[in-house]
């Protein structure tokens, strides 16, 4: 899907710079074609000095977005509050796992599992999206640190390609 969105824009790498912040951010684009996260609309310049274009080619990517069966996808997109950051100051523990094939079944529910069986509670799952990104990432927010045995265990998994801890 990422793919085929980004070809779209093809002619365009500053209009494709804007579909990727929106995509990364879950910034949705509302009926008058503003930039919102949720009900709080996010100015054209913030997104433009982000994406390092300028404000115009905001504009014309959210026209652009309206005017296209992408409006189904830009006009419900959300983002989730993610506690990945705010493990260090909430005493949490992060895993990241990095995977070979994203698209193989049973990736998430084979790294919590073995989490889970150890009796350690799992605060937060964060998988990104094979067709969103290059290089998905399965985030697991923990109440406590891993054994190193379960971060042996996890890292021998057939599908993992590596592994990080915050």
């Amino acid at each position: 899907m990422f793919d085929e969105i980004m070809q779209k824009f093809e002619d365009s790498p500053g209009q494709q710079d804007v579909i990727r912040l929106l995509l990364e951010r879950g910034f949705s684009v509302n009926e008058d074609g503003r930039v919102v996260s949720g009900g709080i609309e996010i100015p054209n310049t913030g997104i433009a000095r982000e994406a390092g274009v300028d404000r115009r080619v905001v504009n014309a990517t959210t026209d652009a977005i309206l005017d296209d069966d992408l409006r189904r996808i830009f006009r419900n997109i959300s983002s989730v509050p993610s506690l990945l950051d705010l493990a260090p100051v909430l005493d949490l523990h992060a895993v990241t796992v990095t995977v070979r094939a994203a698209d193989e079944s049973g990736i998430v529910s084979t790294v919590t599992s073995a989490i889970a069986d150890r009796g350690i509670s799992i605060r937060q799952v964060l998988s990104e999206d094979p067709e969103f990104t290059d290089e998905p990432k399965l985030y697991v927010i923990t109440d406590e640190e891993l054994p190193g045995d379960l971060i042996n265990e996890i890292r021998r998994l057939a599908f993992v390609r590596t592994i990080e801890l915050a």
